[in-house]
């Protein structure tokens, strides 16, 4: 069904799309910008939304796709994408705040009665009601100045932790058998229970992994490797002549003197270099992944509290007036992180 104007309307998909949707669906992504795997039709073949009622919102200017986002329902709240992973992208020569009012109603239609409804976008749009707030962003590379180049822009102690894994026996390899693949498992379930720090989101099953790396024209696992045993591993995310993304990254902890994951990032790098990508979002922007070199891009979050009081806009503000005093007042900031744990 196509509801709007007549310039720009939209149509929702629940399901991978028919021939014809599919095919103008890949056009549209070969002229747009920040087309990744999240915002292909692929997304309705990824393992993990089960019970998420996946979703996408595509908005057409005549014949042609010009807008898009995907996204997911859980609980009482509608969301496409996150922080790390926005899962919007437009045409590049389309009319911008049209294309993004279109988006604006679709995901509307989708949410019906959610109190909630976030879009995480690579640039702020113009959604009626929705609140905008900047978030710090990704770091992004831009591979087309290749692995020479990208090398030399690296910090000083990222080269040195490099050459000192590779001087001490670390190898680095993409996983091949289902065996790779399970050892990686270890070291992800491991890694999800070190007291060293709290992992956030709901631990992911061998199943659902296993199902997820069989998209192989979409994911790639590599592994650190010592002394025959991984103890290290990064997840990769891409779409051909889109976006590649570092989706994930586990290691042992009794390993990090070697430094396996400075190594595994930059190999990645090297690989999306040989692959023609042009360029690699790092998926965060925390001071490891900076020393990359790139740049960080921000990222803009959109959201409509229709909860009663607007319970989660209240909330938030409260959090960022405590958040202000605590910065005025450094001594009582530390102490209090120090009670909590925090460094």
């Amino acid at each position: 069904m196509l509801i709007g104007p007549s310039v720009f309307n939209f149509r929702i998909l629940r399901e991978y799309p028919n021939s014809l949707q599919e095919c103008a669906w890949r056009e549209f992504l070969s002229r747009s910008d920040w087309a990744s795997h999240y915002t292909a039709p692929e997304y309705f073949l990824e393992p993990f939304w089960s019970g998420k009622r996946p979703f996408a919102v595509l908005v057409s200017n005549g014949d042609k796709i010009v807008a898009l986002l995907t996204g997911c329902h859980k609980g009482n709240t509608t969301f496409s994408g996150v922080p790390g992973r926005p899962q919007v992208c437009f045409d590049r020569e389309t009319d911008y705040s049209g294309a993004a009012r279109a988006l604006e109603r679709g995901i509307l239609t989708e949410a019906d009665s959610s109190e909630l409804v976030t879009v995480i976008a690579w640039k702020p749009l113009d959604l009626q009601g929705f609140r905008v707030r900047a978030l710090q962003g990704n770091v992004v590379l831009d591979l087309t100045k290749g692995p020479q180049a990208l090398f030399k822009q690296l910090h000083e102690s990222r080269r040195r932790n490099i050459r000192y894994a590779m001087k001490h026996g670390v190898e680095v390899f993409e996983a091949s058998s289902e065996e790779e693949l399970r050892a990686y498992y270890e070291v992800y379930s491991r890694w999800r229970h070190t007291p060293r720090k709290t992992i956030i989101g709901a631990e992911v099953s061998f199943e659902v992994m296993r199902d997820a790396f069989r998209l192989r024209d979409s994911r790639r696992l590599f592994l650190a490797r010592y002394q025959g045993k991984i103890i290290a591993g990064n997840v990769l995310r891409f779409l051909r002549g889109g976006l590649l993304e570092h989706s994930a990254n586990s290691s042992l902890d009794e390993y990090a003197r070697l430094k396996p994951n400075d190594l595994l990032i930059w190999k990645t790098v090297e690989w999306g270099c040989a692959q023609g990508f042009a360029r690699c979002s790092l998926g965060g922007e925390h001071p490891f992944l900076q020393r990359m070199g790139g740049c960080v891009m921000p990222v803009y979050r959109h959201r409509l509290d229709c909860s009663y009081l607007r319970w989660h806009d209240n909330q938030e503000r409260l959090a960022d007036m405590c958040r202000r005093f605590l910065h005025k007042v450094p001594p009582f900031e530390r102490q209090l992180r120090r009670l909590l744990g925090k460094s």
